[in-house]
């Protein structure tokens, strides 16, 4: 248990589904897209979008690009989907889709990603 407030593990095994993160590098000029169809599609809860300089190998050379590195908020249960539908919208060959673990999480921000990926909350 934890005190009002608190941050928790998230729960797992038969419960609330646990919430991960997702990074994924885009064109500057389509990041903002992106986002808000992903949104609209109630995939994610939320995104940052920053600014990136991406270095990396391409097709045996070395590649300097300016992007947008989108950090992207989700559940666990909702990330096939969230993946199906950036592969659909992404301009690149090779999307990046990195999707992490959380390890803890304040219950109220992990409820409220939970309601705004269309994941009710599980009565207590």
């Amino acid at each position: 248990m934890t005190r009002e407030g608190g941050t928790a593990p998230d729960k797992t095994e038969g419960e609330r589904p646990p919430l991960a993160v997702v990074l994924v590098t885009a064109p500057v000029g389509q990041a903002e897209r992106i986002v808000e169809e992903l949104l609209a599609a109630r995939v994610i809860a939320c995104a940052n979008v920053s600014p990136a300089l991406s270095v990396y190998r391409w097709k045996g050379a070395v590649q300097r690009d300016e992007e947008s590195l989108l950090v992207l908020k989700t559940t666990a249960d909702r990330l096939r989907e969230l993946e199906r539908r950036l592969m659909a919208l992404h301009p690149y060959d090779v999307p990046e889709f990195v999707a992490l673990p959380t390890r803890a999480c304040s219950e109220a921000y992990a409820d409220w990603v939970r309601s705004e990926t269309g994941v009710p909350d599980s009565p207590d």
